[in-house]
C-alpha cells in the first residue's frame, strides 16, 4: 500500500534526530527502497537501538517489541518545520482519566497496570472474529516510525513520533462485513490497577469508549501505536496499544485497548455521552468551531511557560487537510464537530 504525504506530512529531520537526515515526499516501501531509507538513517537505528531521542527514559520492552525494533521504519512520516515535542513533557503531561484528572497523574499512577499479558478482542461485523494475544496481533505488521502533530481539545499540543502500523492493515485482516460502517474501541476496565475508575471522576460509565468511521479507520494516516521515542508506549500513554488519529482531537485516541468491534450503528462514545454540545463524535480539529468555553483558533505548543508561550494558530484538521478533507466532502463541519 502506499502512502501519499502530501507537502503537510514532510519534515526537516535536523530538528528530530541526531543527524540530518532527509526523506523523500513519499513513505518507502518495498526492499529496495525501505534498504535506501534504512541506508540514510543514523548509526544507532541502523544497530537496532532504542531511540536516542533527548532524555528518554529506559522501558521494560517485551520481547515481541525489541524483535519488531530491529525491522522497524524509521521516520516514515514526518511534519515540516516542526521539532518533536521533549519526551518528558510528552509523558508527564497528558489525559489518562482512569489514572486520575490531573495532567501529571497518569505519570504518578500509571505504575500499576500490568501490560504483560495482553490481549486484544477482534468482534463483530468481521469474517475473522477473535481473541489474539498481543504478540500474536502484532506479528503480522512491519511497524513503523510516524511523527505527527497531537491536538488536545483543551487547545495545547505536541509533536510525538509514534511507533505503529496503519489500522488499515489489521481491518483488511479480520475482513469487515458488508454491514460494517462504523468501529468502536474499548480501553481496559481494571479498577484495581486504575484509580481513576473507583473515583467516579465526572460520571464517566467505564470502559473509556471511542469510534472511527469506517473510512476515517482505513485512511493511511490512521494507526494503531505500541511505541513512541524509539521505545514502547509507557503505561500512562496507553500501553501497550492505543488508536493515534493525528487530524482528530487527542481524546479520540483510545489507549489500553482490549476490544476493536465493528458495527453497523455510530457507537455512543465516552465523552459524547457526557457533554454531547462539547464533544462530537467526529471531533475533527477545526480552528472555526470554538469549544463552548474556550476558542480552537490558537493553541499553546509544550514545552510552553508562563514567560514564554509558545501560542501559535491552530490548522483546519491539524495540517492533514490535504490528506483528510475529502472524508467529509458536503458535510456540515459545523453541525458534524
Amino acid at each position: 500500500m502506499l502512502i501519499k504525504l502530501p507537502s503537510a506530512s514532510d519534515s526537516r529531520e535536523s530538528d528530530v534526530t541526531p543527524e540530518s537526515i532527509y526523506l523523500s515526499r513519499r513513505t518507502l516501501l518495498g526492499s529496495s527502497m525501505a534498504g535506501l531509507a534504512m541506508a540514510g538513517l543514523p548509526h544507532w537505528a541502523n544497530a537496532g537501538e532504542p531511540s536516542r531521542y533527548a532524555d528518554v527514559e529506559p522501558g521494560r520492552a517485551p520481547g515481541w517489541f525489541n524483535d519488531k525494533l530491529g525491522s522497524l521504519q524509521w521516520q516514515a512520516v514526518t511534519v515540516k518545520d516542526e521539532a518533536v515535542t521533549p519526551y518528558k513533557d510528552a509523558t508527564h503531561y497528558n489525559n489518562f482519566y482512569e489514572f486520575g484528572p490531573d495532567k501529571g497523574d497518569p505519570a504518578q499512577n500509571a505504575g500499576s497496570l500490568k501490560v504483560e499479558p495482553w490481549s486484544v478482542v477482534i468482534d463483530g461485523e468481521v469474517a475473522k472474529p477473535g481473541r489474539y494475544a498481543l504478540e500474536d496481533f502484532i506479528k503480522p505488521f512491519q511497524l513503523q516510525e510516524r511523527i505527527y502533530r497531537m491536538r488536545c481539545v483543551e487547545a495545547w499540543s505536541m509533536v510525538i513520533p509514534w511507533i505503529g502500523f496503519p489500522l488499515a492493515e489489521l481491518l483488511k485482516q479480520v475482513e469487515p462485513t458488508s454491514k460494517a460502517r462504523y468501529i468502536r474501541f474499548e480501553t481496559l476496565k481494571d479498577p484495581q490497577s486504575m484509580p481513576g475508575q473507583r473515583s467516579g471522576f465526572a460520571l464517566i460509565d467505564w470502559p473509556y469508549v471511542e469510534g472511527l468511521r469506517l473510512d476515517e479507520a482505513m485512511h493511511p494516516l490512521t494507526i494503531l501505536a505500541v511505541g513512541m521515542y524509539g521505545r514502547e508506549l509507557p503505561n500512562q500513554n496507553g500501553a501497550p496499544l492505543r488508536l493515534v488519529v493525528p487530524w482528530k482531537y487527542g481524546f479520540k485516541g483510545v489507549k489500553s485497548i482490549v476490544r476493536i468491534s465493528l458495527v453497523n450503528d455510530q457507537p455512543r462514545t465516552t465523552w459524547q455521552s457526557l457533554a454531547p454540545s462539547e464533544y462530537g463524535f467526529y471531533a475533527n480539529v477545526n480552528p472555526t468551531v470554538d469549544h463552548p468555553r474556550w476558542t480552537q483558533a490558537r493553541e499553546r505548543r509544550l514545552p510552553s511557560g508562563l514567560f514564554s508561550p509558545n501560542v501559535r494558530q491552530t490548522e483546519m484538521f491539524n495540517g492533514y487537510g490535504d490528506e483528510v478533507a475529502s472524508l467529509y466532502s458536503g458535510m456540515d463541519l459545523r453541525k458534524d464537530y
